[in-house]
């Protein structure tokens, strides 16, 4: 009997293992699936800055934001992770990718070399992104100048750093659905919500996460605890049950970086806002539109100063 109990746990511990291997295979998006084009450099930094590229993988400590050494460090629950290289350089950047790998980057969160990439890099929210955008994306950044900064490694603790179990991470939390347009709704809500849902990638801090780490979808844009881990940090709440803002405000805002009561933002949104304000009024105007049309949400609740 003994027996074969054993080798039942052991054909199940197979079987297991079969599902575990197949269901974590890193997805790639193939170069047949990238017909021939001919890029747009002006839609590409347009994207570019929506994304905030510039803001994680800029080489800290110089005022050149398009040069993309990578090594800021990004603190989360789940150990600290460092922004890579990007730029064009062969060596230490993705000049050697090809187009197909850093769309596969993108929209599958797999690397060049066929590994899952880690979440901290927000390809939850790019997965909704329009195919050419990304491709836009690709084709700017090889205009920009190539840095030689050595991409540092992660400071991952176990078991959070067994890249193949992050297959099934994105089994839970990534749904590989491109934008769809409302019809109900207007061309700019529908730019708006694009923006801030796919390349803005506004709710990876605006909303609560789980214990797993991914966003809780009914609280999206609710705002909670600051997600590098900061106790005294807290995102705020964007829905109108918490966002008093009119467009004006808004709009002056995103223009400005000043806010209604003169006060000025500072620390990451600051940074945001210096992306919002190189961007034309009319994806201004958008984005203001879709945030404002965001229906009351409770978040968690703001920790009382002590």
């Amino acid at each position: 009997m003994l027996r074969k109990l054993f080798i039942l746990a052991v054909v199940l511990a197979i079987i297991g293992f079969g599902v575990f291997w197949g269901l974590t295979i890193p997805a790639t998006v193939p170069a047949s699936a990238l017909p021939q084009r001919t890029a747009n450099l002006d839609n590409g930094k347009t994207m570019f800055t929506m994304g905030g590229c510039s803001s994680c993988h800029a080489t800290p400590g110089q005022d050149d934001k398009t040069r993309l050494g990578g090594g800021v460090a990004l603190k989360s629950p789940f150990g600290t992770f460092y922004a890579p290289n990007i730029s064009p350089d062969g060596n230490e950047g993705i000049g050697k990718w090809s187009e197909a790998n850093f769309v596969t980057a993108m929209l599958k969160g797999t690397s060049e070399d066929g590994e899952h990439l880690f979440p901290a890099f927000p390809y939850t929210s790019y997965q909704h992104m329009r195919l050419d955008d990304v491709r836009d994306i690709f084709a700017y950044l090889k205009t920009l100048p190539a840095a030689q900064d050595k991409s540092k490694p992660h400071d991952v603790p176990f078991p959070f750093n067994i890249r193949r179990s992050l297959g099934v991470w994105k089994f839970l939390f990534l749904d590989g659905k491109p934008f769809e347009p409302d019809p109900a709704k207007d061309a700019v809500w529908n730019r708006g919500a694009y923006l801030v849902n796919g390349p803005g990638h506004c709710a990876e801090c605006h909303s609560p996460r789980n214990l797993l780490g991914g966003i809780i979808t009914s609280q999206r844009f609710a705002g909670g605890p600051d997600p590098g881990g900061d106790p005294s940090g807290f995102v705020p709440n964007i829905t109108q049950k918490s966002l008093t803002y009119s467009k004006e405000n808004l709009l002056n805002l995103f223009a400005t970086g000043e806010t209604p009561d003169g006060d000025s933002l500072g620390g990451e949104m600051g940074k945001v806002i210096g992306n919002l304000r190189q961007l034309s009024a009319a994806d201004r105007e958008a984005v203001a539109t879709y945030i404002l049309s965001l229906p009351p949400v409770e978040g968690p609740k703001r920790p009382e100063s002590k």
